[in-house]
């Protein structure tokens, strides 16, 4: 019997999804299981059926994959272990032989068209674009039923996995393109690294001035940095119905997130936990250090105080 971890991840094989996972040695050495779709992956991981699950939660161009921020905010109770942010090239994928004047069609899931929608106007402008569920979907797809009209919006290594060749590198509009992956499992809060990131969901008691102000100043009184704030409908109630996911940098045992946790539930509607996990990236700014010790420094001092109180 295998001891080997089960990672889902957004598949099939080729996808930048699986090129992050592969980044991760410990996670590359376990089971890598493929999925056609984001739920799919999250229902595995709910289900016992793999152990984790890996997939793609924002865009430096487009911004959040909201499908994948949405699962995770109002349909499973899976908590974030880490995050990966990977460099991404978009190729054009097509069989051998194919011209670009030979290209009427254009498959691709809709993020990745829509991050190359400038070339695809300037250089394609007559093709209709096809979705599908990943750009690793869209290669097989076009291996399975090859035809010089068609092509893929695929990572470079899809080309060779599907035997595809590349028509043009880096079809990007802009430089700098990243997407940023998150490992979701059960339950599991890992260690605080100094260098974390938490994310909660916000429900606000009532629709008021001022509300969102409320939220953000039990942050800052903190010294405590967020690094996204995305207002979302709730899908509970209608038009203007909405709650605020926010990442802020810091983690559940620090004791100043912790401060402000305990009074957002006290204070709003309702907040949701999505995980305390290693933060991507450099290292965050040592603030937050100092706010704590000061806090820490303020608490004993009303410690000291009420220490005196005589019993009643």
């Amino acid at each position: 019997m295998s001891n080997r971890v089960r990672v889902g991840f957004l598949g099939p094989f080729g996808t930048f999804t699986e090129q992050a996972l592969r980044t991760q040695a410990d996670l590359a050495h376990g089971e890598l299981v493929p999925f056609r779709t984001v739920p799919d992956v999250l229902d595995a991981v709910e289900a016992g059926d793999v152990d984790l699950g890996f997939v793609p939660i924002e865009n430096s161009i487009e911004g959040t994959v909201n499908f994948t921020q949405d699962a995770l905010a109002f349909d499973y109770e899976l908590l974030i272990e880490r995050e990966v942010v990977l460099d991404i090239e978009h190729c054009l994928l097509a069989a051998s032989g194919t011209a670009l004047t030979d290209i009427t069609e254009v498959l691709s899931i809709p993020v990745a068209t829509a991050q190359c929608h400038q070339y695809l106007r300037t250089n394609l402008p007559d093709a209709s674009i096809t979705p599908a569920s990943s750009t690793a979907e869209a290669a097989r797809t076009l291996s399975a039923n090859p035809s010089a009209g068609v092509a893929a919006i695929a990572p470079r290594n899809a080309a060779a996995l599907y035997g595809l060749e590349v028509i043009a590198d880096d079809i990007a509009d802009h430089g700098a393109n990243q997407t940023r992956f998150v490992l979701v499992g059960k339950q599991l809060v890992p260690s605080p690294t100094g260098h974390d990131r938490t994310a909660l969901v916000v429900y606000q008691r009532a629709d008021q001035p001022g509300s969102l102000i409320g939220i953000l100043q039990e942050f800052a009184a903190r010294r405590i940095n967020l690094s996204n704030l995305l207002s979302r409908p709730t899908k509970r109630g209608g038009l203007g119905d909405y709650c605020f996911i926010l990442y802020a940098d810091g983690h559940i045992a620090d004791e100043l997130m912790a401060d402000v946790m305990r009074s957002l539930h006290s204070k709003q509607g309702a907040v949701k936990f999505l995980g305390s996990y290693p933060a991507a990236g450099e290292h965050a700014h040592s603030s937050r250090e100092h706010a704590d010790a000061r806090w820490r420094e303020a608490d004993d001092w009303v410690e000291s105080i009420r220490a005196n109180i005589q019993p009643s």
